[in-house]
């Protein structure tokens, strides 16, 4: 067991720090993971509490709020401390938040943030030399005034003392990899099958950033030339076609791509089509030939080669762990219809 495995498997204790206007739904999912892997394991492995900076219950965006709060020295030692944010999460990151934070870092407590709380972290510099995650919406702005910080495009990143996730449902994902870090796969698989989950998503695993939202406003040829893209997977448009489409020159979409993305339309276009294909490998019954001919694939063989270029491994070891997760809720399901049967239902 690694370091950082190490440290997430001792975290019991979790502190969530709500910003005014959090996301409620967010918080609520990465609590109910906890609240279920209680519920399933017959013990009280996690313990969670609501904490703001004065100890009173702030409003979520939706109104509503947790009856519950305390302060930081109210609640005890604790080994994690997440930062809930949401919609202005920069209106509430005042200089109260950031020193509470700091000092939280000082006494060697996991930080991490929901949704936009990693902007507090940002803010605070204490993401400095990590990498981390937050959502779609905030991400580009961070990333040009904070160059030390690492962002990635994935729904939730854990870098030695930091776990940040995005928005949405993603505080499920991460809070699952907390559990699994602790007590393996078997207890994940009956959490995700309570919760009527398809699958755990991982780390390879990104969050959809719309091109638009990207590169802003002034980009339209180019976000039009990524529709054309998405809309052609099976039979996929050669780069002179996506051209005359978008009534340009080869060498302008060329330039363009190079200038904006880092890249030429052939390479863009062909990680549209993987990621597609991850997609379909994770979430349908399709076969590998099937999702090969889908994305545009002249060949499983090539598929596979270009999958693996990608994602470091192959379509087949892909769907591997997604085989096994489903014999551990099988095995989940049956030792709950013996011995747990009459536990109510959540």
């Amino acid at each position: 067991m690694n370091d950082v495995s190490t440290k997430l498997s001792t975290i019991r204790k979790i502190g969530f720090l709500t910003l005014d206007e959090y996301t409620m739904i967010a918080v609520s999912s990465a609590i109910e993971v906890l609240r279920m892997a209680n519920r399933l394991s017959g013990q009280t492995h996690y313990s969670w509490t609501i904490i703001t900076t004065d100890g009173l219950p702030v409003p979520s965006s939706n109104g509503m709020s947790y009856a519950d709060a305390a302060t930081y020295d109210a609640t005890g030692d604790l080994d994690m401390v997440l930062v809930c944010g949401g919609t202005n999460v920069a209106n509430f990151v005042n200089d109260k938040v950031v020193n509470l934070l700091r000092r939280i870092a000082r006494d060697g407590v996991v930080l991490g943030g929901l949704c936009t709380g990693t902007f507090a972290l940002v803010k605070s510099g204490l993401l400095d030399g990590y990498k981390c995650t937050i959502h779609w919406e905030n991400m580009a702005g961070l990333r040009e005034f904070h160059s030390r910080v690492k962002f990635q495009e994935e729904l939730f990143v854990i870098d030695r003392d930091r776990m940040t996730c995005t928005g949405g449902i993603a505080p499920i994902d991460m809070m699952l990899a907390l559990v699994r870090s602790s007590f393996g796969k078997t207890l994940v698989a009956e959490i995700s099958n309570q919760f009527i989950l398809e699958r755990v998503r991982d780390g390879y695993d990104r969050q959809h950033i719309p091109l638009a939202a990207r590169l802003g406003f002034n980009h339209g040829a180019l976000v039009d030339i990524a529709a054309l893209m998405e809309a052609n997977f099976e039979e996929p448009l050669s780069a002179v076609e996506l051209a005359s489409l978008a009534g340009l020159s080869l060498r302008q979409v060329q330039r363009m791509f190079q200038e904006t993305l880092h890249t030429t339309p052939t390479k863009y276009y062909l990680q549209l089509r993987l990621r597609r294909a991850r997609e379909l490998l994770l979430q349908s019954q399709m076969s590998i030939t099937q999702i090969s001919v889908s994305c545009g694939f002249q060949s499983t063989c090539h598929f596979s080669k270009s999958y693996r270029a990608l994602y470091g491994r192959t379509p087949r070891s892909e769907r591997a762990p997604q085989k096994s997760e489903q014999d551990f809720k099988t095995t989940a399901s049956l030792r709950r219809d013996t011995s747990r049967a009459r536990l109510p239902s959540i």
